[in-house]
């Protein structure tokens, strides 16, 4: 028996939930998948998935079982594509998660001059302002906005801070009046950006010595920055959003920024734009090069 193949194979009918559709995957016969799993059964001298006439399931020790597969599998991949990276000629395939707003705005303009620079890279862009697993997705790097994770399985490589702004439309600041001091943005609409709806927000204030806080509320909650300063420009209320981001508004005039002297961040945290990766990716000379990329147009 190919135990690789076997195991590769069992990834898939996991994945696929079935003979069939993993066949049609692998370009193989159901009876050719289902001879592969009858052999890694009675290899291991246990069943691995249940099988009714409608799909196939993984029992406990076989979803026990696939979990560590998927992870030796993954680390096989990544030895595989550090062994590419050690030719002269960077190569091979980068798989790369970016939030959504910055991807667009300052990422995808710049993607084609990277791929110029490294011909024979292949790159699989995912867009998304959510934290996906690195692991599940097989990712290899990913750019994020925000206050870096703490979690020591990954590597957090911070690129550059991303000072945020208090902003507003003048047509909000007519109809409700300009806050003149943190206290009164509790009287205010105020869009916030957050992963989880529900949780009261606390926005932060420092200028020299003196701080304050102020917890703040509205009727608009979005994980969507875009969607923020959308909501901002056309009048829905005040917003802390990324400079990166509202400086254009800013100067055209379709947002008034507020409490220029302070210096202001969500309960959070201070926000960076920083890259994260797993640690077996540390020394991918493909990671190295795209993070040192994205990190000199911060």
């Amino acid at each position: 028996m190919d135990k690789l193949l076997a195991l590769r194979t069992l990834l898939k009918v996991a994945d696929c939930g079935g003979f069939t559709a993993a066949a049609h995957e692998l370009g193989k016969t159901t009876s050719s998948i289902a001879r592969i799993m009858d052999g890694l059964e009675a290899s291991l001298g246990t069943s691995l998935l249940t099988r009714t006439t409608r799909n196939v399931t993984l029992t406990d020790a076989g979803q026990a079982y696939v979990e560590q597969v998927r992870q030796v599998l993954s680390d096989l991949n990544n030895a595989d594509n550090d062994v590419i990276d050690r030719g002269t000629e960077l190569t091979g395939h980068l798989r790369v998660c970016v939030s959504a707003t910055y991807g667009r705005l300052h990422l995808a303009p710049h993607i084609p001059t990277f791929l110029r620079d490294y011909p024979k890279v292949t790159m699989d862009l995912v867009v998304s302002d959510t934290h996906l697993d690195l692991v599940s997705e097989r990712l290899d790097v990913a750019v994020r906005v925000g206050v870096p994770d703490v979690d020591e399985k990954l590597v957090v490589k911070p690129l550059s801070k991303s000072e945020r702004l208090l902003v507003a439309s003048p047509d909000y600041l007519q109809r409700s009046g300009e806050p003149t001091t943190p206290a009164d943005l509790a009287k205010h609409q105020c869009v916030q950006f957050a992963y989880r709806p529900g949780r009261r927000q606390r926005w932060k204030f420092r200028a020299g010595d003196a701080t304050e806080s102020v917890i703040v509320t509205g009727q608009l909650i979005t994980n969507n920055l875009d969607m923020i300063a959308s909501a901002a420009i056309g009048g829905q209320g005040v917003a802390l959003l990324p400079r990166w981001l509202v400086a254009q508004p800013v100067r055209d005039g379709r947002l008034v920024r507020l409490f220029e002297d302070a210096e202001i961040t969500a309960d959070a945290g201070e926000a960076f734009i920083y890259a994260t990766y797993l640690p077996n990716r540390r020394h991918s000379r493909k990671v190295r090069a795209f993070v040192s990329f994205v990190e000199a147009l911060s």
